[in-house]
């Protein structure tokens, strides 16, 4: 242990020093403030793949759009509550283009990123009915989601869907969702961490499940149509963003720019209503907040407690990808192809060297290429293995945090490495499974 790639003294220095118990429980921001000490420590630069920032240029044409709107004093002006009308036209087309879902323009609202939007959306469905008190992630998923509903106070059950696919997925659902007390379904399409993408069966069943308890949806895509096997960049024309939209009429969308679109530092994404739920009205909401209907409680209660609305400017810049996306001129879905191409051959990498792929299947397909894969190491828990990849340069995080009951798996994320490091990255693992395959068959 030595003899490692990362000088073995620094590194055991600075995990001690972590005070963190045990890596695999660490969160995201936990692994990227060690990892960043280990990198000034050290001078060596790590393979990073503990946090999913994107790793590819915003496009021009929302930066252009941005600046212009700034240059004409948009900043000096409060925006509107519920967004532009251009952000909320073009989110309209969007949604119908690219999923074949009809949502009106009213319905779309922009937030302060996806994670805005899901704390608003968490804090309405746990206020719609007091019987109701418990929202269900269908894991494994963002593990920050669940942090937010921590910091609310408000209730949540999670399980791991692995085992559950296809047909099972129904009874799994009943099994929670029939005691009564469920008030929303909430998972993300593709999958962070695992890269699963529900399939049309499954997503028929969450929508049954919805309609018949009446539940709400939150689908969070925060990365909308990168399921690369599929083609889904052409504005109009099948295949589309697979949706439970197509099942139930009681969903809100999260549509985030961050990965989609390389936009994460704008901190912009899009709440969509659908046209029933928004003007639905619940007793217990004009009880607490005065407005029984959902949509002007969303907007004008929550958001606007929030953040009084999110960044002018950045409303410019979305809507005009988002224009352009419709009219056919800006292929967003080419412009992020690159992560499933790195995630093939780091998965290659990985797999040649000893290690396992966690989540390897939607059912009886093999797994997309995207933007997050999931890893193991044979006799290894996911504390110990994160510990002794970062003596090898090489960061991720544990799958416990993400709700997975895997736990002997991380996740790693592919956007910030660069291909000029995939010889250090190869150098690196087949080192880790000659030092830790000793002894074995």
């Amino acid at each position: 242990m030595n003899k490692t790639p990362i000088d073995y003294q620094k590194v055991s220095k600075a995990i001690n020093q972590s005070n963190i118990p045990d890596l695999g429980l660490a969160t995201i921001r936990e692994i990227v403030r060690l990892v960043n000490m280990l990198e000034e420590e050290t001078g060596e630069k790590y393979i990073r793949m503990e946090m999913g920032v994107p790793g590819i240029k915003p496009p021009d044409v929302g930066t252009l759009a941005e600046i212009e709107a700034l240059t004409n004093g948009v900043a000096a002006i409060y925006p509107m509550l519920d967004g532009i009308p251009s952000i909320k036209e073009e989110t309209s087309k969007f949604v119908k283009n690219f999923m074949n879902i009809d949502v009106s323009p009213v319905g779309c609202v922009p937030t302060v990123g996806s994670m805005q939007g899901g704390y608003a959306t968490f804090m309405l469905v746990s206020n719609l009915d007091p019987k109701k008190d418990t929202a269900l992630f269908i894991d494994p998923g963002f593990s920050v989601q669940k942090t937010q509903f921590k910091v609310m106070g408000h209730k949540y059950a999670h399980f791991d869907v692995y085992n559950y696919r296809g047909a099972k997925l129904r009874a799994k659902l009943e099994e929670f969702v029939s005691k009564g007390n469920i008030n929303s379904i909430i998972y993300s399409n593709p999958n962070n961490p695992s890269w699963i993408c529900f399939t049309e069966e499954e997503l028929k069943i969450i929508g049954d499940i919805a309609n018949k308890y009446d539940l709400i949806v939150l689908e969070d895509l925060a990365y909308f149509a990168m399921d690369f096997r599929n083609d889904l960049s052409k504005p109009g024309e099948p295949p589309y963003q697979p949706t439970v939209a197509n099942y139930t009429n009681n969903y809100i969308l999260l549509i985030s720019s961050s990965k989609a679109f390389s936009n994460a530092g704008q901190r912009i994404g899009m709440l969509c209503i659908s046209n029933t739920l928004y003007c639905r009205e619940y007793p217990n909401l004009l009880e607490r907040f005065g407005i029984a209907s959902l949509g002007y409680v969303l907007i004008q209660r929550l958001i606007y407690s929030f953040s009084s609305g999110v960044c002018h400017s950045a409303q410019f810049g979305l809507a005009a990808m988002f224009k352009a996306a419709n009219e056919g001129k800006f292929n967003f879905v080419e412009s992020v192809r690159e992560y499933g191409e790195k995630a093939a051959i780091m998965k290659r990498i990985f797999i040649e060297n000893g290690f396992n792929l966690v989540y390897d299947k939607d059912i009886d397909q093999e797994l997309a290429d995207g933007f997050y894969f999931t890893i193991s190491y044979p006799g290894m828990q996911s504390g110990e293995l994160i510990k002794n990849l970062l003596y090898y340069g090489i960061s991720a995080i544990g799958l416990i945090t993400c709700g997975s009951d895997r736990t002997e798996g991380l996740r790693a994320c592919v956007s910030q490495v660069k291909r000029t490091q995939f010889p250090d990255l190869e150098k690196r693992v087949k080192q880790f499974n000659q030092d830790f395959n000793t002894g074995k068959e």
